[in-house]
């Protein structure tokens, strides 16, 4: 019973390191929608990451595209080189970080990595469900002030668009070569270090 246990859990393990390896970042999206069910899940699974003193310092903007004008703003936020594909995605939304604890008043230097951690949960669980999210550095920040009432306190930090991969036979003649570029990481002995910095048993 104890072999078929961790027999059990290896392959669970497998199971999910399979998915994180699926995940990707698409530039062409199909129109399909994306339920409020949907993104429950999703930013339900993003509330569950963990954070520095539990503060959990994400915040969110969302906008599909039923939303009409809501939408646009979204869109206005994200860079014009992002938005020629971006604007085909039927989810976009904006991230924000809180820059000081609630606890104290003190400044919150974990409050992006605590962010990354919330977002790398949603990718994880829309790739469970079929689903694709695409992180953007590319935002215009002075548009997203103007056009939100955001705190001082808080810090715009990335743009990221949800939906379902568009068939490759559908892809625009512009955006093969970036969908189907080649995803490559740098091997275990470039990052993980044992006694000295560079020196590596992976």
């Amino acid at each position: 019973m104890e072999n078929q246990t961790t027999d059990t859990s290896q392959d669970l393990g497998q199971l999910q390191l399979d998915l994180i390896k699926k995940r990707k970042s698409p530039v062409a999206f199909s129109d399909k929608e994306v339920t409020k069910d949907q993104l429950e899940q999703l930013f339900e699974a993003a509330r569950w990451a963990a954070s520095c003193f539990n503060e959990q310092p994400w915040r969110f903007v969302v906008a599909t595209r039923d939303q009409g004008d809501h939408y646009k703003k979204v869109l206005n936020g994200i860079h014009p080189h992002n938005q020629t594909w971006a604007q085909n995605a039927p989810v976009l939304m904006l991230t924000f970080a809180k820059k000081t604890f609630d606890k104290n008043g003190k400044p919150n230097m974990h409050s992006w990595h605590d962010l990354g951690l919330a977002v790398g949960n949603m990718s994880a669980q829309a790739t469970a469900m079929g689903l694709y999210v695409h992180q953007m550095a590319g935002i215009v920040r002075e548009n997203i002030l103007n056009d939100f009432d955001i705190p001082d306190d808080y810090d715009v930090v990335s743009g990221i668009a949800i939906g379902y991969k568009l068939d490759i036979e559908d892809v625009p003649e512009d955006l093969i070569a970036r969908e189907t570029k080649e995803r490559t990481r740098k091997p275990l002995n470039e990052i993980v270090f044992d006694n000295e910095w560079s020196e590596s048993s992976f």
